[in-house]
């Protein structure tokens, strides 16, 4: 269904890759110095992963997982979707960590959590492939990538604000 959808409407993952890359990182500074938030907003751009992935279908698949190893490119909607899929999560998570490196290997571990379900728990009615970890992996080191920028340019304007803003957290000085 999400698929037939994102077909029809091919730029749709183009404009929120290029949207989470524009706006992701001037969030994530500001949420740098407000880790709940952060987890919060974690948690919430995780609800549609669980939701896409280990919704069931009708389908009945047999137990397996598709080994196809295909770099995700503009033209292949479903891969760069995957790519979507992860970058919010594991941006918003590892600015709440501060720990970029500790959120993408989250991130990766948990797509690989959800496909080896996909591939054993066949009731799901999902398929397993080694693409959509491959997708979402990369997806996982982009958001690191954003929030690793996001972190620097928070310590950046830290050392620029006034030591007496009792209302902002300082981030760790690394």
């Amino acid at each position: 269904m999400i698929t037939t959808f994102l077909i029809a409407h091919t730029w749709l993952t183009t404009v929120a890759l290029v949207a989470l890359v524009v706006l992701g990182t001037p969030l994530a500074a500001w949420l740098a110095t407000r880790p709940r938030a952060a987890y919060v907003l974690a948690a919430v751009a995780a609800l549609p992963i669980a939701v896409l992935t280990l919704w069931p279908t009708d389908r009945d698949l047999p137990v397996g997982c598709a080994q196809e190893w295909s770099v995700p490119t503009l033209g292949r909607v479903e891969l760069v979707a995957n790519v979507v899929l992860f970058v919010a999560p594991v941006l918003f998570l590892a600015v709440a960590l501060r720990r970029p490196v500790l959120a993408v290997l989250v991130g990766s571990t948990a797509s690989f959590g959800i496909e080896a379900l996909q591939a054993f728990v066949t009731a799901l009615g999902r398929s397993c492939s080694t693409n959509d970890w491959l997708s979402n992996t990369i997806g996982s080191v982009l958001g690191g990538v954003l929030a690793a920028v996001a972190l620097a340019v928070s310590r950046r304007a830290a050392g620029s604000r006034p030591a007496s803003d009792p209302h902002v957290r300082e981030p760790l000085a690394r």
